[in-house]
């Protein structure tokens, strides 16, 4: 009887897979910066320790950095100081236009709009298009929808927005265009400081999804007659790059896989904050006022688009989706298309 009839195939399995660890743990670990505006005890931090944990089974050890700073991260991440990157998909659209351009202003309007994008595009098939040399996207997380915060409940509509100081990111184009374009006057931030403009009051209005109404004590803003308007502004998104060359063969495709099917789970986690708000905070906007948004917003992303900001591959994937959900909406017959 040979030795390898004394063990069951789970044992096999068992042994190599700490084989497998064990190379794993002796291999240099790969450095991944972190960003998460709470550092090292914030949420996304958190889910990246279980990702970490999930990369042990694609050979890789990975070592994670915190930063409060999202320019800082890239900056560091460009000068080749961590191998890998996570952070805002706006952020990520300088590494690649495509997955970048999944945060365009109202292209998303539901979690399930999303959760059909990132399906599409986490396929094998799609694998070509998440890879910019020498950088390649290989996880795409839900981060949950941008909602509106304003000081004045009254600011409901995108007429009532002309005027008003708006806090835009200056690493993002796209926001500055937005905001010219309904007549607002745009104030230049970063995520660092774009919440506490607003509850000093050097801006009106700002944006996020539902975690920074608490971490960001956004309540401090909006007393005493602000609220958060209930209008979807974009699906904010996570999203990891990798420098490809420095991860094994397969890494990517696997990666994009294990983040597709933790969606649903990390959507789970949104509701849960957005669930936190007070009742009272949400304002309400009528059917017609939100047609009005969004064909401000179509026309938004068409003129992103003409200046080379938004992907078009990306936003005709988006309204492919969208009018398959929704064909009767007035965009699907729209001459000047996306």
């Amino acid at each position: 009887m040979t030795l390898y009839k004394h063990f069951s195939s789970r044992s096999v399995l068992a042994l190599l897979l700490i084989i497998t660890s064990i190379a794993t743990a002796q291999a240099a670990p790969k450095k991944m910066c972190v960003f998460d505006l709470l550092g090292a005890n914030g949420p996304f931090f958190s889910q990246m320790k279980d990702y970490k944990t999930a990369a042990l089974a694609w050979g890789v050890a990975l070592e994670l950095k915190p930063y409060t700073s999202e320019r800082v991260a890239a900056e560091d991440f460009k000068a080749g100081l961590c191998d890998a990157v996570s952070f805002t998909g706006i952020r990520a659209r300088q590494f690649n236009s495509f997955t970048g351009s999944l945060d365009a202003i109202g292209a998303m309007p539901t979690y399930e709009h999303l959760k059909s994008v990132i399906t599409t595009i986490s396929g094998k098939k799609a694998a070509k298009l998440m890879f910019s040399d020498p950088y390649e996207v290989v996880a795409i997380f839900p981060a949950g929808a941008g909602y509106m915060f304003v000081n004045d409940r009254t600011i409901d509509t995108v007429g009532e927005l002309a005027g008003k100081r708006i806090a835009i990111l200056d690493s993002d184009p796209a926001q500055v265009e937005m905001v010219n374009f309904i007549g607002a006057s745009p104030v230049g931030t970063s995520i660092a400081n774009m919440y506490s403009k607003f509850n000093n009051g050097s801006v009106d209005v700002t944006y996020g999804p539902a975690i920074v109404y608490k971490a960001m004590e956004l309540y401090k803003g909006l007393e005493p007659n602000g609220g958060i308007i209930n209008f979807s502004l974009v699906q904010l998104t996570m999203q990891i790059v990798i420098r490809k060359d420095s991860f094994p063969e397969g890494y990517g495709q696997q990666s994009r896989e294990f983040a597709l099917s933790q969606f649903d789970l990390r959507v789970e986690l949104v509701k849960k904050y957005e669930n936190t708000i007070p009742e009272k905070m949400w304002i309400s906007v009528p059917e017609e006022d939100a047609t009005g948004y969004l064909e401000v917003f179509r026309q938004s992303r068409i003129r992103l688009r003409d200046k080379g900001i938004y992907n078009g591959k990306t936003l005709k994937l988006m309204r492919m989706l969208r009018c398959k959900k929704d064909p009767q909406q007035s965009e699907c017959t729209a001459a000047d298309q996306e």
